[in-house]
């Protein structure tokens, strides 16, 4: 006789999609580890640039959870080549001098989660939210958590001739935000990035929006803290919006990323408007993009802009809005 999982194993992607969630309860599936599953490969770009792929053991949705037996899982494990003599990468685990202190704070490095405590067995952090079809780091340089920092930089759109445009539908007004195309998958994004060891995560939002969005490599050391200064006051006034577990691609069942992400809104526009929008060198793009739940964005972004969104009222869903009683 066939398990559920020996016949979802021979699926085509396009049917695992369709299957993932039938054989298994709504209950038991989990929306934000989606996109570090197959049928999503594992994506990355070697030493020389070159786009390569990995993939990954198939994981039905009632298969994620380390609690749930999975005796025929055997997935791959992979360490990018450049991890070895990365300065900010962790030592190869197997290393017997390399004792890495997880969910504490290890040093100057945070191996702590969002989202609490974390399995290690063997020496070896195990995924909170569960399997993800491969092993390893990835291209991840922690083991465990990688912890980043999102900034999400909006504004009201403007209509030519003045006035906040409102949807037609929703009534609501609609937000624009800062969004980068990034070099590694094309896809769109917030210009955030990771946290540096002892790094405070509001140095981290305002320095990556400057990289990103400012492209502040090219600048001078003057122009740069003049800008620096100015970026300042405006990121002195952020909301918190989201802390915790990303649904990134990258993840393995061993390094995983996680966020904070931090809403700059600007009522006016008058204040991020003093500054030139230019895409930095790890992106290939850069613009203001409508916020709506048409949006197809990396990892778990499009959920960091719909809180946002409702954080302040403003449009998402084509629905008109519920009327009070």
């Amino acid at each position: 006789m066939y398990s559920i999982y020996s016949i979802f194993r021979y699926l085509t992607p396009d049917a695992r999609r369709q299957a993932d969630g039938k054989f298994f309860p709504p209950s038991m599936m989990t929306d934000i580890h989606v996109k570090c599953r197959d049928p999503y490969e594992y994506t990355y770009r070697d030493i020389k640039g070159q786009i390569k792929r990995i993939k990954r053991h198939p994981v039905p949705a009632g298969m994620i959870s380390w609690d749930v037996r999975f005796e025929f899982y055997d997935p791959i494990s992979f360490d990018a080549m450049h991890l070895a003599t990365a300065p900010y990468a962790d030592p190869d685990i197997k290393k017997p001098h390399f004792n890495p202190k997880f969910n504490q704070l290890d040093g100057k490095i945070d191996r702590r989660s969002h989202e609490g405590n974390y399995k290690v067995i063997q020496k070896i952090p195990l995924n909170l939210r569960g399997r993800t079809g491969l092993t390893g780091r990835g291209v991840l340089g922690r083991y465990g958590p990688n912890h980043a920092a999102d900034p999400i930089v909006t504004r009201w759109k403007i209509h030519p001739e003045g006035g906040i445009i409102h949807d037609e539908v929703s009534s609501r007004p609609v937000l624009q935000f800062v969004s980068i195309q990034r070099r590694d998958t094309s896809e769109w994004a917030l210009p955030g990035g990771m946290v540096d060891p002892g790094e405070h995560v509001s140095v981290t939002l305002r320095r990556e929006f400057m990289e990103e969005a400012l492209d502040s490599g090219t600048l001078g050391s003057k122009d740069k803290d003049t800008i620096e200064k100015q970026l300042k006051a405006f990121f002195d006034n952020g909301k918190e919006i989201y802390k915790g577990y990303v649904d990134d691609p990258r993840n393995t069942d061993n390094a995983w990323m996680e966020t904070v992400a931090f809403l700059f809104h600007d009522d006016t526009g008058k204040q991020i408007g003093q500054f030139q929008l230019k895409a930095g060198d790890d992106a290939k793009a850069l613009q203001w993009m409508d916020i709506d739940e048409s949006l197809n964005l990396y990892a778990s972004h499009k959920m960091f802009l719909m809180l946002a969104a409702k954080r302040i009222g403003a449009h998402w869903r084509k629905a008109k809005p519920e009327l009070n009683p």
